[in-house]
């Protein structure tokens, strides 16, 4: 592959004012972090004085053509904000594809819709998504991975970032030679890494350490994987050799652990309380329930979800769980919650 000059990318400067300071992201997590737990999630790390940097999408998936307005409405309703949540963050749109004419295509049009920058989604482990040549199956072809990132950037006007998302291989590591010199030769903003291969999948240890390989590129690099406690985060960042974390799993089931990583993050700090108690998180939670969803069932089911997440991170929401587990209406889990705040 031929090193190639990205005449569209962004200046150098205009980069590093994303990265001022080590930046904090919220994870795109298909069917997990959708515009409803982005706004909670949000809300609660802005109300902590350590709002994320921005949130990245769940992925836009880009078959056979573009995409019409309202699928970009329906994924990243925050378009209608200015790209952002009701607390502030901005919110990256993702693209999942193989396509690289239609992905830069439906780029240059999100961008048209507000987007304030891409990220391209070459990390999802899914087997229905790999099977249609899409995610972390693209890992074993690097020079797909630069025409793609390249035919973006090339559509994407310079002022807005294009990034990618990517795991250390699929099957194996054998190829991270290969995907470095493409994101090198890509023109792509930064780079952020899973830890794992597609074939890991999401089972413990992360190999932060592997990281370190992707620190020669001339761009940010952010880590991501297993990181579940502040001590985790710690790990993290000295063994890949990166300060900029993005936060998924481990942000759902203890929604303060932004604020727990970075204590000295806010500059008045101790106006604020970087732990959340489950008390406090009791009213994120009945938020939740009066989101916006296609129909009850569907909120409950996705209320349901995080519930048991956050299972592992507050010993309070055992107790809740075995109460409602299989309770159907909302208003009996809605004053189940109410009564736990007494």
């Amino acid at each position: 592959m031929a090193a190639s000059i990205i005449n569209n990318r962004q200046p150098i400067a205009a980069v590093q004012q994303f990265f001022a300071h080590p930046v904090r992201l919220l994870a795109p997590m298909e069917g997990l972090s959708d515009p409803l737990m982005r706004q909670i999630l949000t809300q609660i790390a802005h109300n902590l004085g350590r709002p994320y940097d921005w949130s990245v999408s769940e992925f836009i998936r880009v078959t056979q053509h573009l995409l019409p307005a309202h699928v970009f409405y329906k994924y990243v309703p925050e378009l209608h904000n200015d790209a952002k949540t009701s607390s502030g963050t901005p919110i990256h749109i993702q693209l999942l594809g193989s396509d690289a004419q239609l992905m830069a295509e439906n780029a240059a049009y999100a961008c048209e819709l507000g987007a304030p920058a891409i990220d391209i989604n070459f990390g999802c482990p899914a087997k229905s998504v790999n099977n249609h040549r899409g995610g972390s199956v693209l890992l074993d072809e690097p020079a797909v991975l630069y025409e793609i990132i390249s035919a973006v950037r090339q559509a994407v006007p310079a002022h807005i970032p294009v990034s990618a998302k990517i795991r250390l291989g699929y099957t194996d590591t054998s190829k991270m030679d290969d995907i470095r010199g493409a994101i090198a030769d890509s023109g792509a903003d930064w780079l952020t890494i899973h830890a794992r291969t597609k074939t890991q999948g999401y089972k413990p240890p992360a190999y932060w350490d592997k990281i370190q390989a992707f620190n020669t590129l001339a761009i940010p690099v952010i880590a991501n994987g297993e990181i579940w406690t502040t001590e985790q985060a710690q790990s993290c960042m000295q063994q890949s050799g990166t300060a900029h974390l993005m936060l998924g799993r481990g942000a759902v089931t203890r929604p303060d652990l932004i604020a727990q990583v970075d204590k000295n993050y806010a500059l008045d700090n101790d106006a604020h309380n970087t732990t959340l108690s489950w008390q406090a998180l009791i009213p994120h939670q009945i938020d939740f329930l009066h989101g916006e969803a296609k129909n009850d069932i569907v909120l409950i089911g996705r209320y349901k979800q995080w519930l048991a997440m956050l299972t592992k991170g507050y010993p309070e929401a055992q107790a809740l769980w075995q109460d409602i587990k299989r309770e159907k209406d909302k208003a009996t889990i809605i004053k189940a919650l109410q009564c736990s705040m007494l």
